[in-house]
């Protein structure tokens, strides 16, 4: 199993991971919006590969005052193995390197039996108030 940055070349098999976990592909997460990321912080978007198969992908960013850990999926043949662990470990080494100290997350309501997996990782509930407004 090998860990490595993400390449558009993995685009579509990502897609899958995300659709075969249950996450909804949204509107940031074209190839175009993927491409924007990639010119931010390329380093902690991070897939799992075993042979030619894309079977883990977290998407990390940084926005030089809190890390964020998005769109974490392992494929349901590959759960329970530590590969979700080992992708959030390994952001969370390159967030700390770049001087973050605070790594945050959100779960959408659908997506709510992740919470615990968190919970273990050290990652814990803060009550706010999340808004949001799309510009496009």
């Amino acid at each position: 199993m090998q860990l490595r940055e993400f390449r558009m070349d993995d685009y579509h098999q990502v897609i899958a991971v995300w659709q075969a976990t249950g996450l909804k592909v949204g509107r940031t997460e074209t190839q175009e919006g993927i491409r924007k990321k990639l010119e931010r912080d390329s380093d902690l978007f991070l897939v799992a590969q075993d042979g030619d198969r894309i079977v883990g992908v977290v998407l990390g960013s940084y926005d030089g005052r809190r890390g964020w850990i998005n769109r974490l999926a392992v494929v349901p043949d590959h759960q329970g193995a530590g590969l979700g662990l080992r992708l959030v470990a390994k952001v969370e080494t390159r967030l700390k390197a770049r001087g973050c100290r605070k790594v945050n997350l959100l779960i959408e309501p659908s997506n709510a039996k992740v919470q615990g997996f968190y919970a273990r990782l050290g990652y814990g509930v803060d009550e706010l108030i999340f808004m949001e407004k799309w510009l496009g």
